[in-house]
């Protein structure tokens, strides 16, 4: 059985343009760590921390250009 881990989400999104829509965090469950938004967005499980924090800037450079479109 999987534990949640006890530390609270690491918001992210604060350091990246598109963040006034977008809070993202990066949280864990078990030996895996995700990041996920408040738009609904979730990135995969990684059993690295930092690549899962990696992928926060990545979602939001995503959403800014899709923000951007006509």
């Amino acid at each position: 059985m999987h534990e949640q881990s006890a530390e609270p989400p690491q918001p992210l999104s604060d350091q990246h343009p598109s963040s006034s829509r977008h809070h993202a965090t990066t949280a864990e469950n078990g030996p895996f760590a995700f990041a996920s938004c408040s738009c609904g967005w979730r990135g995969p499980a990684r059993r690295s921390r930092d690549r899962a924090r990696r992928d926060v800037p990545e979602h939001l450079a995503s959403a800014a250009a899709d923000d951007s479109s006509p």
